[in-house]
């Protein structure tokens, strides 16, 4: 059973847990909305942000331009209009940083064990 729990993805994250994936601030996600209008997670009735899997991988395509590359942001934005992006994939970025975090976590417990 712990194996599907593995291989099953969550259907929407919460604002804290993408700022934690990419090591943002939530005002910085907050901010990306108003700027890029492909990114627009979805709100509970609360009002709280649920963003998809389509959220993280269009946010992993902006820290790519922005934090990695050095875009500002129009530059992004024209960047992200005209297509051109490196040929890493988003969805395969965005793994890596959840699989990094779940070493990161591990190795913390372990620590904290010893």
């Amino acid at each position: 059973m712990a194996e599907n729990k593995e291989t099953t993805e969550k259907l929407f994250y919460s604002i804290s847990e993408v700022s934690d994936m990419f090591e943002l601030n939530a005002s910085t996600l907050r901010f990306w909305e108003k700027e890029f209008e492909f990114l627009r997670p979805q709100k509970n009735k609360k009002g709280n942000r649920l963003f998809t899997q389509k959220d993280i991988d269009s946010i992993a395509k902006i820290v790519e331009l922005v934090k990695q590359k050095g875009f500002t942001i129009q530059g992004a934005r024209e960047q992200l209009k005209g297509g051109e992006l490196s040929t890493a994939s988003p969805s395969h970025t965005a793994e890596v940083i959840a699989k990094l975090k779940e070493i990161k976590e591990k190795l913390i417990e372990i620590k904290d064990n010893l």
